[in-house]
């Protein structure tokens, strides 16, 4: 497990970690969540991956040292995942279960599959922000995600795709893309986290379209829990 810090914009100050799984197979190095979760699915274990990912991000996180107690944790979970109809009952119990507490935890909805049914989705994450967590679309403006999920679903946040952020500084047609989306996410009243940001440049920009926060190697690659507590003790990022 590693966990890359989301930044406040404006003001410089870690907020969030989003906790990404990574795998050192043996003979093709390391690989991402998403190979991971496309081989677990092929094996019929997709379900089964998804929720040990987040049962060992949340049991990491809670032996965290007392000056990252304020960050809050993003968790990964899939389409598949928000299909079951006990999902709240099963992701509050996670939470619980781990100690902490479930104002610190946003469950991003990742691309790895379509969500067939809006209305049920609706209704599990409505429960889920009601029982104290918040909600976030991962990687807008790419794959699955569409408008429909912005009309239909319940969210805090919008993840706004690496592929938009990162040509913002030199393609006018996808600045023109990303700033529409960031429009509409303030119509919304969403917050919005940029991924992928790489440059003072594009931060500022995105800044001045009213971004919430970025996340990418502007502050720091996914790290460790050494290093994410040395970031934060240095006050690199704050």
């Amino acid at each position: 497990m590693l966990f890359q810090p989301q930044v406040v914009i404006a003001g410089g100050t870690i907020a969030v970690v989003e906790a990404l799984a990574r795998w050192r197979h043996p003979r093709r190095g390391p690989l991402g969540a998403g190979a991971l979760l496309a081989a677990a699915e092929r094996a019929g274990l997709g379900i089964v991956l998804s929720e040990h990912i987040q049962s060992l991000a949340l049991a990491r996180a809670a032996r965290w040292p007392a000056g990252l107690g304020r960050l809050r944790l993003a968790l990964n979970v899939t389409a598949a995942d928000i299909a079951r109809a006990d999902f709240v009952a099963r992701f509050l119990a996670r939470v619980d279960a781990s100690g902490i507490a479930r104002a610190r935890v946003t469950a991003e909805i990742t691309e790895t599959g379509l969500i067939d049914d809006l209305d049920a989705a609706r209704g599990l994450l409505t429960a889920l922000r009601e029982a104290g967590c918040r909600v976030a679309v991962d990687d807008f403006g790419t794959g699955y995600s569409s408008l429909a999920y912005l009309a239909a679903l319940p969210l805090d946040y919008l993840k706004i795709d690496r592929a938009l952020t990162q040509d913002i500084a030199g393609d006018r047609r996808q600045r023109a893309v990303t700033e529409g989306v960031l429009a509409i996410a303030r119509a919304l009243h969403l917050e919005t986290v940029a991924e992928g940001v790489e440059t003072e440049h594009q931060r500022a920009l995105l800044a001045g379209h009213g971004c919430t926060y970025y996340q990418g190697f502007l502050c720091a690659p996914p790290l460790d829990d050494a290093a994410l507590a040395a970031l934060v003790t240095s006050g690199q990022g704050w």
